[in-house]
């Protein structure tokens, strides 16, 4: 009966944590037009949740180049490009990290909520006190 029991604990337990989890693609969505914009990446390196841009979803946005970009990734392209960086996790929250806006050129302190909801995120940019969010579905 023990035996049982540990086997149901341990098995919603991973259900549970594997559901926290924000590895894997999402579709980014347009936080006024609802529109999907394009497909990140969250993936983990050395402990940090980083984003990257895979694929783009607007037709005519598929081969635009990062002209706002500085540095090394000026005018490269936006697919591909790393826009989340350096994200830790605290309780129900992605922290610490940043997000970059490719058609802005900026980079934002960056926030990422964990939902009830496993299959969304809040993804919530800062600037001073002004903050913009989005709310993005991950992919299956």
């Amino acid at each position: 009966m023990k035996s049982k029991l540990l086997i149901v604990i341990i098995t919603f337990t991973t259900i549970h944590l594997f559901s926290q989890s924000i590895i894997g693609k999402w579709r980014t969505i347009h936080e006024s037009t609802g529109k999907p914009i394009s497909i990140v990446e969250l993936y983990e390196n050395k402990g940090k949740i980083f984003g990257k841009i895979v694929e783009i979803l607007e037709k005519e946005h598929k081969n635009d180049l990062c002209v706002k970009c500085k540095g090394d990734e000026k005018n490269k392209p936006v697919l591909g490009l790393t826009i989340i960086k350096n994200m830790e996790k605290k309780g129900n929250y992605y922290r610490k990290g940043t997000i970059f806006h490719p058609v802005m050129g900026k980079t934002f302190r960056c926030r990422i909520k964990i939902l009830d909801n496993p299959n969304k995120i809040q993804v919530r940019g800062y600037f001073l006190f002004l903050f913009g969010t989005q709310y993005w579905e991950r992919l299956k």
